[in-house]
């Protein structure tokens, strides 16, 4: 069913389609090809569904621990070495992971001194602020939140004393109108 090409085309220079008839064995057959296009297609959806399970699992388990076996890993979502290997490369190269990070014990992380602090800036010097504050080593995390403020900033230093020095520091940039700082007193979940 369809088209067909006409094979005396190459001897008029020329392409010409006719159209075949359409009999019960050619309606068969295109039932046929849509019942398989069907089952093609589901099975691509689950291999898909399937794959972004594995995907998701595997992201877990190196948010536990980043530092397992790729064997380790394997046995753990049932699947061969080849295939988290594989998985692993493809989250790299589209940038999912970014790195391998190091978890620091909880303890350790006591003894240092921790603070969010909101950010308010003048709207045309945000770019400016975020670049400088990306340059200070204490800075931890830096995200963009909505109401009042523009920006939280967390910070990590070894005293109080210091804390006070970076977030005085913040607070005295070109472009920032106001900060509120909150310090951690205890962490209570930390993934």
């Amino acid at each position: 069913m369809g088209l067909q090409i006409d094979p005396s085309f190459h001897t008029y220079g020329q392409l010409r389609f006719k159209v075949a008839s359409l009999t019960l064995n050619n309606v068969n057959l295109y039932l046929h090809d849509l019942k398989y296009a069907y089952y093609y297609f589901s099975f691509c959806n689950f291999k898909w569904h399937f794959a972004m399970k594995n995907q998701q699992q595997l992201l877990n388990l190196l948010k536990e621990n980043s530092r397992r076996t790729v064997s380790d890993l394997a046995s753990e979502l049932g699947l061969s070495r080849a295939t988290v290997q594989q998985s692993m490369a493809r989250l790299e190269h589209t940038g999912i992971i970014q790195g391998y990070t190091v978890k620091i014990n909880p303890h350790f992380e006591q003894q240092r001194v921790s603070a969010y602090i909101m950010i308010s800036v003048v709207a045309k010097k945000t770019t400016d602020i975020v670049r400088q504050l990306n340059k200070h080593s204490q800075l931890d995390m830096l995200c963009t939140i909505s109401g009042q403020y523009d920006l939280m900033a967390q910070v990590t230093e070894s005293t109080t004393e210091a804390l006070d020095l970076i977030i005085d520091a913040i607070a005295t940039l070109d472009g920032v109108e106001k900060t509120l700082s909150h310090i951690v007193l205890s962490r209570k979940v930390d993934r």
